[in-house]
């Protein structure tokens, strides 16, 4: 690759339990010679690339070393990654071969993100980064030195792969999902090819593990194809790999198993050769798959999809060794191989002939720009790895429907789940090839069935579901579920995953690392819009009381809270109606983290659809047949000057709410109340530090400004808090929610263990309405006995019983 000696690292040996004669599984073809300009050319850019990539770390000055390295030339602060970067230069320059011979649309998917100077110093070789930083980063000596000097300093390009790198659709910050990534990339994109490069460290992952399995469910005639290239350099930061201990045998078993053919392509000395041949392999065994399912219309059942496995000295080209110690070929050259270069004579030498091996000057004209050995391989612009516009500007929006023909009528009860189920079955059927559904398998015991009346699942592996065009994949990853959608949604559509609220956490990580490449995404000039990623929360604690407390978590409302407020929403609408209005919604968002949280058990409908639409609209609102009424007014509002507020945020603890005012009109009527609903957690932030807060005049108008209130939240209840801080006489405003109280119990129960249910909320009431009403005050205590005495009896009945009583969920009736 350059003209640093090559070393062959000795094999790992053979165990003596793997019988060459049954598993040799790794796929043997004939190696194909290279025409010798295209070896040239090939052996030209890798050079190139990685000098720019290793000057990237270290140079400030002198980037074309015109002159004998000095101190002043080295940057003061040394970053970056060089271990992973010739593999990842060696992979790209092989990819602009195949690109070109065969005219293809491919995304470059680089696991190992760490090495970004590798993408970066090809970006510029190719000419994307001229493209669209024209003037900063141009192919000339003055934007190949910009790109130097300004690596990983203030103002320049980050030490990791963001948003701000052309082609790139994963940053690769956190670990083990560029693999899910890059299959949810190909679904529904049929011309689309991923190559992925998993590094052997990322391949030690658990989300990584279980997406190798993600071939079993990509349909050859709608989806695209992924070569996943499995990068074995034998070392992480200080440790060896695990798949870097093993042999070609057991590694081509392992995967052989998944359903893959391996190919391992590791002479070093033949490279070029080897690997350009492997990649037309894989590159026919695609279209060989692919065929039989679109032309010849008999699909392969389990087609073995290709994967090839790349075998290169860590740090390849680096410094063999300095002061005695390995540099090449081991964990010392993860980083900076060479961190003394600033200060040690020595190293500073090592670093000036490691440079000068590359021979830079004979890559570059008298301009500074790739001479013709490189550039004759490159594809045509618009196919460049940098400038595939799918990478860029992809997003197709959805035909909407009108949700209001699948509303309900408002005073019976309906699940959340199931009218959303009716309601994403028609927009599934308008949207054939740019909407699915990653989930758990959950989807049944989450109600949301319905979506499966015009389609089905998709899983390849299973004889009922396979070829079919499913838009539902349900897969008992989250992780997968998570990738699936990031990889989908960045590559123009749209996606939803619904899971069970308190397991959503798995993907909390991933979530953020998402938010976080949306939002340098949007602060890029030349990058488009976005759909919304889009969570259902459902299967909530308030209705976990067969599982237990093992399945209660509503910890991922303050995950999405921790986002930067021009991305986050959470929603937690009232009713079916509330909860169509706000699916649809999320639906046609772009660039936000929407989450939604509902319940799968039929509830109380509140608002007609038409009331609903409103309600979310604003995100809460007065709810007059609930509080007690004005008798000055004719028209149905409730009094003006209220002694308490209660607020209900999310299904069952709004119910409990509603219940509350309805027990307080009977056993209190001179307690004036006012009952609002919050369906739009964002709007109670403090105004200005969230789009969606209301103005501080609408808050007072609506919470008032002095009067105690009560918010019954779903969530845990110092989020609200946080959310409130800065509001209006704060100190005023107490909140209950979940207090980590649960067991296998029944519904109310758990309203009552966690201090959310209509009695605790009337006890509040009577307590905090007695401060400002004589008449409350006077009959206090025999009022709260009341309410005790009903709790006593509730809890008898359910010890004796095992159940709630009967008329425990009636729907309220106002007068």
């Amino acid at each position: 690759m350059g003209g640093a000696q090559i070393t062959i690292p000795n094999p790992p040996p053979l165990p003596s339990h793997l019988p060459d004669n049954v598993l040799n599984l790794a796929v043997q073809i004939e190696r194909q010679n290279l025409p010798d300009n295209v070896r040239e050319s090939l052996r030209a850019f890798q050079r190139a690339g990685c000098y720019i990539a290793a000057s990237m770390i270290f140079l400030r000055d002198n980037v074309l070393l015109q002159d004998k390295l000095q101190v002043s030339h080295i940057k003061p602060r040394l970053l970056g990654h060089w271990g992973t970067c010739p593999g990842l230069i060696l992979v790209w320059s092989h990819l602009n071969v195949l690109i070109r011979n065969h005219d293809l649309d491919m995304i470059y998917v680089i696991g190992p993100g760490h090495g970004a100077p590798a993408a970066l110093a090809s970006l510029w070789l190719e000419g994307s980064l001229e493209r669209f930083y024209p003037g900063a980063y141009d192919r000339n000596a003055t934007g190949l030195r910009n790109l130097i000097t300004r690596f990983s300093v203030p103002g320049g390009f980050p030490s990791h792969i963001n948003a701000e790198t052309p082609g790139a659709i994963h940053e690769g910050g956190e670990l083990g999902y560029a693999l899910s990534v890059s299959f949810g990339a190909v679904m529904d994109n049929p011309d689309l090819i991923v190559t992925c490069v998993v590094g052997d460290g990322e391949a030690e992952t658990g989300p990584t593990a279980t997406a190798w399995h993600a071939i079993k469910y990509i349909d050859p005639k709608e989806s695209g194809a992924v070569i996943p290239i499995l990068h074995v350099n034998g070392f992480k930061i200080s440790e060896r790999t695990i798949f870097g201990c093993m042999d070609d045998k057991e590694i081509a078993c392992l995967f052989s198993g998944y359903g893959y053919q391996v190919r391992i392509v590791e002479d070093l000395k033949n490279i070029d050769d080897d690997l350009q041949s492997s990649l037309e392999w894989a590159l026919a065994e695609i279209k060989k798959i692919q065929k039989a399912a679109r032309e010849d219309n008999k699909p392969i059942v389990k087609p073995r999809w290709p994967m090839i496995v790349l075998r290169t000295p860590k740090g390849w080209t680096g410094p063999k060794e300095v002061e005695g110690q390995i540099i090449e070929g081991s964990f010392h050259s993860h980083q900076v191989p060479l961190p003394k270069a600033g200060s040690d004579e020595k190293q500073l030498q090592a670093l000036d002939e490691w440079l000068s091996s590359y021979r830079i000057s004979e890559l570059l004209d008298d301009e500074g720009k790739p001479t013709e050995a490189i550039t004759r391989v490159l594809p045509k612009a618009e196919k460049r790895l940098g400038q595939l516009k799918i990478t860029y500007d992809p997003y197709i929006p959805l035909k909407l429907i009108d949700w209001k023909q699948f509303g309900v009528e408002k005073g019976i009860d309906e699940s959340c789940m199931k009218s959303a189920g009716k309601f994403l079955d028609k927009l599934f059927q308008e949207n054939p090839k740019t909407l699915r559904l990653f989930s758990p398998d959950e989807l049944e015991s989450n109600k949301l069935n319905a979506i499966l009346d015009h389609t089905q699942r998709d899983f390849q592996w299973d004889e009922f579901s396979r070829a079919h065009g499913g838009r539902v994949i349900e897969v008992l990853s989250e992780h997968n579920c998570q990738g699936f959608m990031q990889g989908y949604t960045l590559t123009g559509r749209t996606a939803l995953f619904p899971s069970y609220e308190s397991f959503l956490g798995i993907v909390h990580t991933m979530m953020v690392q998402y938010s976080k490449f949306v939002k340098i995404a949007r602060e890029v000039p030349w990058r488009g819009d976005l759909a919304s990623i889009n969570y259902i929360e459902t299967s909530t604690w308030a209705r976990q009381e067969h599982n237990g407390f093992s399945h209660q978590n509503p910890s991922f409302i303050g995950a999405v809270l921790n986002l930067k407020a021009e991305a986050a929403r959470v929603y937690l609408p009232p009713d079916a109606n509330c909860f169509l209005s706000t699916v649809h919604h999320v639906m046609d968002s772009k660039n936000k983290t929407n989450l939604i949280i509902g319940s799968k058990q039929p509830t109380a409908v509140y608002l007609s659809p038409a009331e609903a639409a409103e309600h979310c609209r604003q995100g809460a609102s007065i709810w007059h047949f609930a509080s007690s009424p004005d008798p000055n007014s004719s028209a149905g509002e409730s009094v003006q000057d209220p002694d308490v507020v209660l607020v209900g945020i999310g299904v069952e603890v709004t119910f409990e709410v509603i219940k509350a005012a309805e027990l307080l009109r009977s056993i209190a009527p001179t307690l004036k109340i006012r009952v609002v609903n919050v369906t739009d957690l964002m709007i109670l932030i403090e105004e200005s530090k969230h789009p969606h807060a209301l103005a501080k005049s609408k808050f007072i108008e609506m919470f008032t400004a002095d009067r105690p209130v009560l918010f019954n939240y779903h969530g845990y209840p110092t989020e609200l808090q946080g959310l409130l801080f800065g509001r209006e006489k704060a100190e005023r405003m107490d909140v209950e929610g979940y207090q980590e109280e649960g067991s296998t119990t029944t519904p109310f129960d758990m309203m009552l263990r966690n201090r959310v249910s209509r009695f605790d909320v009337a006890s509040w009431a009577l307590k905090r309405g007695a401060e400002r009403n004589a008449e409350v005050k006077k009959d206090l205590e025999g009022l709260l006995g009341d309410v005790d005495r009903r709790v006593k009896e509730v809890r008898e009945f359910i010890g004796n019983e095992g159940k709630d009583p009967d008329d425990m969920y009636q729907v309220p009736k106002f007068e």
